[in-house]
């Protein structure tokens, strides 16, 4: 098989959820549907689709598997793959997966190692769970020819825990971000402004953190609003028990809340890339964010602020603040799906012949 730029290619993605239902589903559901546009022969094997399947894909479905416990989840669904490859091979297909598999030539790495409990206390190490874990994931990155990170904090994370294999790490391809409504510029009042906070897994994502510090601005600013994007209301009411209104729990959305924020604060305390952040800056709102978010390569001086972790909750005020009061516009984020598709047909065409 020769590497020509224009030869059309034959992909299989190999994802548990086919469908646009969370960060790393999405980034699936995007790109394949871009390779397919380009020209490209796709199919798709996962566990379920969550989605209407898309015109000019085979998605074939392997059943739901029992979550719990994930890393049993996760070898029965290698498990599965490989049968199905057995009884339909595909051999002169590149197979691309998302998950911890070890029957594919190039795998996305979505999330940060769990090589990462090596750095934990003895104690937290010693378990099936966590031996199972670094099985799974040891034996993705060996089996693949290439490893792509979604962020350059995961490759270099990556870098770091797996340094034998880090010859097979290529470019970071990061997210893309659909073009939507964007927000129109606005002179916020001096005693208010709208912060939004979006994310499901608020814990991680810094909601507690957020809170404290939206309390302290809103001294200075006591019409601040502040509208929490995720969570059940139930699940985070209590760390508003001290508030006396000015904010909102709006629970989960489809919906774009974007335009109806002043700024988006995200002080997540691990986010391997965070496509809350591109879409915010794509609705040209600006961001304050930690700087252990993936997207924080993205983030300009004009689009907002990236802050450590470490930071008092004096600084995390002052940046917001700062944005609040931002005369000039924020640069609107652009990044084609098609851009993403594109940067995937050269790391595809690097690994030919496929099975070689």
């Amino acid at each position: 098989m020769t590497a020509t730029p224009d030869k059309k290619l034959k992909l299989l993605h190999v994802v548990r959820r086919y469908g646009p239902v969370g960060g790393m589903e999405r980034y699936v559901w995007e790109l394949t549907q871009e390779l397919r546009d380009l020209g490209h022969e796709v199919e798709v094997l996962c566990e379920v689709c969550l989605a209407e399947k898309p015109h000019g894909i085979e998605v074939h479905e392997l059943g739901t598997i029992a979550p719990r416990p994930r890393w049993l989840s996760l070898l029965r669904f290698g498990r599965r793959v490989e049968r199905w490859l057995e009884a339909n091979p595909h051999p002169d297909w590149l197979i691309h997966s998302h998950e911890r598999l070890c029957s594919h030539h190039i795998t996305t790495f979505h999330g940060p190692p769990f090589a990462t409990v090596r750095d934990r206390p003895w104690w937290r190490k010693v378990s099936v769970r966590v031996a199972m874990q670094m099985y799974l994931e040891r034996r993705e990155l060996t089996v693949a020819k290439s490893i792509v990170p979604n962020s350059t904090v995961i490759s270099d994370s990556l870098a770091h825990y797996y340094p034998e294999l880090a010859h097979k790490l290529t470019r970071p391809v990061v997210p893309g971000v659909a073009p939507g409504i964007t927000r129109e510029p606005r002179n916020v009042p001096s005693d208010g402004g709208v912060i939004g906070f979006v994310g499901k897994e608020w814990q991680r994502k810094g909601l507690p953190f957020a809170v404290e510090v939206v309390t302290a601005l809103r001294r200075t600013r006591p019409g601040l609003q502040f509208r929490v994007v995720g969570p059940a209301a139930a699940e985070v009411q209590h760390l508003f028990s001290g508030w006396q209104g000015g904010y909102q729990l709006l629970g989960w959305s489809d919906q774009s809340h974007f335009t109806g924020f002043d700024v988006l604060l995200h002080p997540a305390k691990a986010e391997p890339y965070g496509m809350v952040i591109s879409e915010a800056m794509a609705a040209r709102v600006p961001v304050v964010i930690s700087d252990v978010c993936g997207a924080a390569a993205q983030v300009t001086p004009a689009a907002g602020a990236v802050l450590p972790l470490s930071a008092s909750i004096e600084t995390w005020v002052n940046a917001l603040e700062q944005q609040l009061g931002r005369s000039e516009p924020v640069p609107q984020f652009e990044r084609s799906w098609r851009t993403v598709a594109q940067e995937y047909e050269v790391i595809y065409r690097q690994n030919l012949p496929f099975n070689a």
